[in-house]
């Protein structure tokens, strides 16, 4: 009779940590869930349009290859690279291989799709735009000025 009563004992112990750890792994399951993290956030759209300025393109002027934010000032001035190119293509060009490969909008991702804007002088120069606007958005906007020129940069991304 004792033996039977310890079994007894010893399967509702199991019974209760069996329950326990189901608990355990629903609760876990949904605090992962539900981290609060956004798809994108403020500071990763804000540094990229930081960095953005500071990539070297392959347009060479005075012997030296130009950043996003001289070949801006280049294209204003309607100035050529050194290889007869225009600054403005280039500019174009390269802006948009760095977005589409920063940001990608093709397929089942969570980025739906992306605004990038250069303003001078309140005209706008030039925008890029893929993919789908939606109402979720992260914006950056970046202004800095030459010769008594304001510029400004924006970029939104959707998703």
């Amino acid at each position: 009779m004792k033996n039977k009563i310890g079994q007894e004992e010893m399967v509702g112990f199991a019974l209760i940590m069996i329950m326990v750890a189901v608990i355990l792994l629903i609760f876990l399951s949904f605090s992962l869930k539900s981290s609060g993290k956004e798809i994108v956030e403020s500071y990763e759209v804000e540094s990229f349009i930081e960095s953005l300025l500071q990539y070297t393109s392959d347009c060479e002027d005075n012997l030296e290859y130009l950043s996003i934010q001289k070949l801006i000032f280049d294209c204003n001035d309607d100035k050529i690279c050194l290889d007869e190119r225009n600054t403005c293509d280039v500019l174009n060009l390269t802006l948009k291989d760095i977005i589409k490969e920063s940001w990608n909008v093709e397929g089942d991702t969570p980025i739906k799709g992306y605004e990038f804007k250069i303003i001078i002088e309140g005209e706008e120069m030039l925008l890029i735009k893929e993919g789908n606007i939606t109402k979720s958005y992260k914006e950056a906007m970046q202004d800095f000025s030459r010769r008594g020129e304001d510029y400004e940069l924006f970029f939104k991304t959707f998703y």
